[in-house]
């Protein structure tokens, strides 16, 4: 093991290693089961939603695997959140333009994930994408931890744990919660969401000072033991004062995996011929949407989480980076050929990470639960969101500690990554919010006098993402 993932040279041990990779997967465990909701309109059980769960989990774990061997990195990778989500409306919109079935709209799609990884490998064996990350001003890479922070606040207080009831929903934690707690007719309008509501509240906090507690300890592993505590905390108190049964759904779970309906529906099933139906036009504009949104998600990701490792060097580069963009391309393109949408870092790699993970033998851990979850992904779905929200608001407020790295008399700094942390969370893109960055720092420098400091490359990546804002949305 040593020899392999140099754990050692990195300071960290197997136990560390398994620890961290058991608390990724955890952390992102939901995407086994919101994956193919989202590509399926939620048509749970269906053969297309069956085909959807197993692609989700091999093509995570190949992945996965591809970023523990090829970078070394305790980096996880899966069906890319937001990007799951357009893969869905583009299927839709195929299916509508060229009247056919969604099943087959959704086939044409995967071409375009197919393509997308195809020149994902050709950038990465060219150094390009290596180059544009480099061309991203050392200001705004410093402030991609920051903001990635503030973006799983956002997603460990709302869109993590949302609460339906009989009046409707998502009704969300730092919105609905206190609201209610002030306003008699907010509380009403909860119906018995209101309940529910207050014991996710309950339990996130729960959650989040067990694990604050065991920090300031210096316990290993305090953020899964933390998402422990809190599950059994859910479980006892929905059974108590909910009087519901956390585990009735295992009594009618199924632990076969359909790998018929993924053999039928989605695996070698790309339709080139249905994409360019829809328009050729149509389809290389949405082959280039796809590109821009992943590069920047995977590559924000990747210095994100790294910075909060400490692996980044002097100049605010990732060593292994060309290796770990491979991986992602290899997984995309796997994710293809199964039947996924684009297979990206996952943000939730930084909740590893926080509890130690530093070598890809984290990643390897994590990619062999998320096969293991072919097999027990109902024992995975009994996972309270809310204790899975403990550990991403703890970890994002501790990536909220990367501004201490960005030079804050610098407007040229401040005012990119200012914007950043606020468009991240909001947009829910990081690929959005660091090319709003670089647009803005463009800007500032050239009507300073300082534009021959920015790099041909830079002013190319600034204009591409302004094409993309106003004409191609």
């Amino acid at each position: 093991m040593d020899k392999l993932f140099k754990l050692k040279e990195n300071g960290t041990s197997v136990r560390t290693e398994l620890l961290a990779g058991l608390t990724t997967f955890m952390t992102m465990a939901y995407i086994v089961a919101l994956n193919p909701n989202l590509l399926t309109n939620f048509d749970v059980g269906s053969p297309l939603w069956n085909a959807v769960f197993v692609a989700t989990c091999i093509a995570s774990a190949i992945g996965t695997f591809c970023m523990a061997i090829l970078a070394n990195k305790p980096f996880a990778m899966a069906p890319g959140m937001g990007l799951n989500s357009f893969f869905a409306v583009v299927s839709a919109n195929i299916a509508a333009i060229t009247g056919v079935t969604y099943a087959e709209g959704f086939r044409a799609a995967l071409a375009i994930i197919l393509i997308e990884g195809v020149v994902f490998i050709i950038l990465s064996v060219l150094n390009i994408r290596e180059k544009i990350v480099q061309a991203i001003p050392l200001g705004i890479r410093l402030g991609i931890a920051p903001a990635i922070g503030f973006m799983l606040l956002n997603i460990g207080f709302g869109s993590n744990a949302g609460v339906y009831s009989e009046t409707g929903g998502p009704f969300y934690a730092l919105r609905d919660f206190f609201g209610a707690m002030t306003s008699t007719l907010a509380k009403e309008s909860m119906g018995s969401g209101y309940e529910t509501m207050v014991l996710t509240v309950l339990t996130m906090f729960f959650g989040l000072f067990v694990i604050v507690i065991l920090d300031m300890q210096h316990v290993r592993g305090a953020v899964l033991i933390g998402m422990l505590c809190a599950s059994i905390f859910n479980w006892i108190s929905s059974a108590a004062f909910l009087h519901v049964n956390p585990f009735a759904s295992l009594a009618t779970a199924s632990f076969i995996p359909p790998f018929k309906d993924l053999a039928e529906q989605t695996l070698f099933r790309i339709s080139f011929s249905g994409l360019f139906d829809a328009g050729v036009f149509t389809a290389i504009t949405l082959i280039i949407t796809f590109c821009m949104i992943d590069m920047f998600d995977t590559i924000g990701t990747l210095v994100g989480t790294a910075s909060r490792a400490g692996m980044l060097n002097e100049n605010g580069e990732m060593p292994q980076m060309k290796e770990a963009l491979t991986s992602d391309a290899i997984g995309t393109i796997v994710g293809s050929l199964l039947g996924t949408s684009t297979i990206t870092t996952f943000v939730e790699s930084a909740a590893g990470v926080e509890a130690g993970g530093r070598t890809g033998l984290t990643a390897l851990t994590t990619g062999l639960l998320f096969l293991a979850c072919i097999f027990i992904a109902p024992l995975a779905a009994i996972i309270p969101a809310a204790a899975t929200s403990s550990a991403l608001i703890y970890v994002g407020i501790v990536m909220v500690a990367g501004l201490r790295n960005v030079n804050f008399n610098d407007l040229t700094q401040l005012v990119p990554v200012t914007v950043m942390m606020l468009a991240m969370p909001i947009s829910g893109s990081i690929g959005h919010a660091i090319g709003l960055g670089m647009i803005i720092y463009t800007v500032m420098q050239v009507f300073t006098g300082n534009a021959k400091k920015v790099s041909g490359l830079t002013y190319l990546i600034a204009l591409l993402f302004l094409v993309k804002f106003f004409l191609v949305a």
